[in-house]
């Protein structure tokens, strides 16, 4: 448990160092599945809006702040989060674990009392162009391009890419494989027979064609991308 702990902020200094590099501060992590640190959202916003030079405090007796990020980041859940905590309602968004749940920029939603406070959900946004292969893999493990697009296959590949590169050797255990791989065939193969994923695959003989009984590589890979984004393969920064 203290590794695990002592990775995260390693993980988290880490990441608050590189955005400092960009020019950013008031970074505050927040986990909206157990409202960890979400209640400390709006005492920052409050503190960032009413500081700023533009802001006349008698012009303004409410608070309207747009949330905006890559598409699957967890916009809405923040939101709800916030509604959940503040004013003990429950969702005003929809969300999901694929990417373009939220389709238009939607009306307030009310998410404090005091101070009075709305947000505006938004559909996920992208650069306009990706600037490598990397990237684009990087983003598409992450939920934020749409699985069919890439193809659950190949981000398995690369997840498995990356997992061994960061001696990520959790799925080793997880799937019974013995030892890690990186031959990406085998090891959905194993996750196939481990979760009992099989399927039947027509094979052309000589004598005509054949069912066969054969692991289910697809669903393996899905599988293996859902078990990432729920964190169950460890902690893992991909930039």
């Amino acid at each position: 448990m203290k590794e695990t702990l002592r990775k995260v902020d390693c993980l988290i200094e880490r990441i608050l160092t590189r955005l400092e590099q960009e020019g950013l501060k008031n970074v505050l992590f927040t986990n909206c599945v157990k409202d960890e640190n979400v209640k400390k959202v709006i005492p920052l916003i409050t503190d960032l809006v009413s500081s700023s030079p533009r802001y006349q405090r008698a012009e303004n007796v409410e608070y309207c702040i747009m949330v905006i990020g890559v598409p699957n980041v967890g916009k809405s859940s923040l939101i709800n989060s916030m509604r959940r905590l503040h004013l003990k309602k429950g969702k005003a968004s929809r969300v999901g674990g694929e990417p373009g749940i939220t389709r238009a920029v939607l009306t307030r939603i009310q998410v404090s009392e005091r101070p009075l406070m709305y947000l505006l959900d938004t559909p996920g946004v992208l650069a306009p162009r990706i600037e490598s292969v990397e990237t684009g893999m990087k983003l598409a493990l992450c939920g934020a391009i749409r699985d069919h697009l890439v193809g659950e296959d190949i981000m398995a590949d690369y997840l498995l890419y990356t997992l061994n590169k960061q001696q990520q050797f959790s799925y080793v255990e997880r799937y019974g494989l013995g030892e890690p791989s990186d031959d990406i065939e085998s090891v959905l193969k194993r996750v196939a027979l481990n979760l009992g994923k099989k399927h039947k695959v027509k094979v052309l003989t000589g004598t005509g064609d054949v069912n066969v009984i054969a692991p289910d590589y697809p669903a393996a890979a899905y599988e293996l991308l859902r078990t990432f984004r729920k964190g169950e393969l460890g902690q893992v920064l991909l930039d």
